[in-house]
């Protein structure tokens, strides 16, 4: 008779494809599902047995958009991710890779833009990063204890910085050199070649550059002109892979490159997914766009995804210290100033002020920001009679313009001066039909990154939380079968990788999670230490939810306590490659 390694025994088994779920036994053996059975095994044919009676059994969950590309190198268990059942992370989003660059170019694109400060991360890559291309980083990953699976894009501003520098690819009026462009294809179909995803771009403006040399300068690939993205687009179409883009807020329409691209036009279509779609506060025809966008797409045969985070997207800020003032002029001005005296200085001006109160009061340009100070609360600040209010109200009260209000606030009080907003998906009856579209994949977490401003850790407990709610109200958004394959299989199919699956032969990353611990306020957020940083960032925490997490049938979680040797020894996640062109 067989023996196994695990046995859970008695929970309610989802395999992620949407099938039906039903009670049922799952046996591990050598990292795979060995056997699933409808009637219960002997517990004495197992090392491990797990009571999984009122639990459900899933499939580990995928991580589609992370940051986590420098914290992986220092702190590979990925904890905060994994205690919330995610068994696979994707890095190398928003054309942010550290594979090609070398330490400081690599640093510079990803700090400012992430939120991660520079002095932390630029040590990291100095004294770790070896590698300058995609076999190179694998062969660093594959000897790495990893505790999630990892999967990756290869990043189009590492790929331009790593070729031409970081002064010419930053350059508007320069072009990469036919030598240049051809090395860029190197390197792309080396990747490929490996078991990368594909190739993440970015056209977003307001991303910027850290460090001395092009300070403030936006991402290198916000400068590449449509004929090279094509050119890379090629080795994607040819290896069925994916491209993962951003398109320039300031101008909606450029979203049709994309669109023609992915079609194909005479050509194989082009796997495409965009950031994103989101019912926007400050720009209401976000939604119905993205939706006709997605539409029109598919129904031309294209391949077409856009992100969606399933939860109101609520942004934290310390004083000025938010991207959100990046994209309009005043904003701009200010984070472009890095002394703090300096930025004050300019924050007084009585010009910038009327600079700024005209960008305020402008409705009709393109925003993520609804640039509502009436919407933003106080969290914290010293004036402890400003917490738990918002900026209009305080400013009414002492009779001043908000904008002059929160800039003297900001002045007077710094980063100390903490507030937040909830810029969109802030409407439950248009989220919930949002996560219905098949047009979209549910994910933008950004795990890793923005460590002060956001905390979606928990990204598929709160999906789930929502479509179990529906259901408990009698208005059920979808079966619960089916949003477990909307984070599991659904993504992991699409992306063409072994993962997101626990039939018989699949890989055993599996989660064990109580479904009555969904019951509880899932965007309640908490500091906790960012493991070898020296920086707390803000996290979620979901005690009595998930109980056990296994990643290549091995104990990453067990009673809702993480395994201390995750992150510290291998055989637990492994690089997962693209072998496939998916679906």
């Amino acid at each position: 008779m067989n023996r196994y390694d695990t046995l859970i025994l008695g929970g309610r088994y989802f395999d992620g494809t949407g099938a039906p779920s039903r009670i049922a036994h799952v046996a591990i053996s050598d990292g795979k599902i060995a056997r699933v059975f409808n009637s219960e095994p002997d517990p004495s044919l197992a090392d491990r047995v797990i009571d999984a009676s009122g639990c459900w059994v899933t499939p580990g969950f995928l991580d589609t958009h992370t940051h986590y590309d420098a914290e992986l190198i220092v702190s590979p268990s990925l904890s905060e991710s994994v205690r919330h059942g995610v068994t696979t992370v994707l890095i190398g989003s928003c054309s942010l890779s550290m594979v090609c660059a070398e330490a400081e170019d690599a640093s510079d694109i990803f700090t400012r833009v992430e939120t991660v400060p520079r002095d932390k991360v630029l040590p990291i890559l100095r004294e770790h990063k070896a590698w300058r291309t995609p076999a190179g980083w694998l062969n660093f990953i594959r000897q790495h204890p990893l505790g999630p699976n990892v999967i990756s894009f290869l990043g189009h501003s590492d790929l331009r910085v790593a070729v031409m520098g970081l002064h010419r690819s930053t350059d508007r009026s320069v072009s990469p050199t036919a030598e240049e462009m051809h090395r860029m294809e190197q390197l792309l179909e080396e990747a490929l070649q490996v078991g990368f995803l594909g190739l993440s771009t970015m056209c977003l403006k307001w991303d910027k550059v850290d460090g001395d040399r092009e300070w403030s300068k936006s991402l290198p690939s916000t400068y590449a002109r449509w004929r090279e993205v094509s050119r890379l687009n090629r080795l994607l179409r040819r290896y069925g892979r994916v491209h993962q883009g951003a398109p320039n807020a300031a101008n909606p329409l450029q979203v049709t490159q994309y669109l023609r691209e992915t079609l194909g036009w005479f050509r194989k279509p082009l796997k495409t997914t965009l950031i994103a779609m989101i019912d926007l506060k400050g720009n209401p025809t976000v939604r119905p766009m993205a939706n006709l966008v997605g539409w029109i797409a598919n129904a031309l045969r294209g391949n077409f995804r856009w992100q969606l985070l399933p939860t109101p997207f609520a942004i934290y800020a310390d004083g000025m210290d938010i991207v959100l003032f990046e994209e309009f002029g005043a904003g701009e001005m200010a984070l472009d100033v890095r002394d703090q005296l300096e930025r004050n200085e300019l924050l007084q001006d009585e010009g910038y002020r009327r600079t700024f109160r005209k960008f305020y009061k402008e409705k009709l340009s393109p925003r993520v920001w609804q640039r509502d100070f009436g919407d933003a609360i106080v969290l914290d600040c010293p004036d402890r009679s400003l917490v738990g209010r918002n900026f209009a109200e305080l400013a009414s009260e002492r009779g001043v313009h908000v904008v002059d209000f929160f800039l003297d606030m900001v002045v007077a009080h710094g980063r100390a001066l903490r507030w937040f907003t909830v810029i969109g998906n802030h409407r439950e009856d248009r989220l919930r039909r949002m996560v219905k579209s098949p047009h979209a994949l549910i994910t933008f977490s950004d795990a890793g990154a923005h460590i002060r401003n956001m905390a979606f850790y928990n990204l598929p407990l709160r999906f789930l939380k929502l479509v179990l709610d529906s259901e408990r109200a009698g208005k059920p958004v979808m079966s619960l079968e089916r949003a477990v394959h909307r984070v599991t299989g659904e993504q992991a199919d699409w992306l063409g990788i072994d993962a997101g699956h626990i039939r018989e032969g699949d890989r055993a990353d599996v989660t064990v999670l109580d479904p009555a611990g969904l019951a509880q306020d899932l965007e309640q957020v908490h500091w906790a230490e960012m493991e070898n940083f020296d920086l707390q960032r803000m996290v979620n925490r979901v005690p009595g939810c998930v109980k056990h997490v296994l990643i290549n049938g091995r104990a990453a979680v067990t009673d809702e306590q993480l395994t201390p040797e995750l992150g510290t020894v291998t055989g637990f996640g492994q690089f997962l490659p693209a072998t496939r062109g998916g679906s």
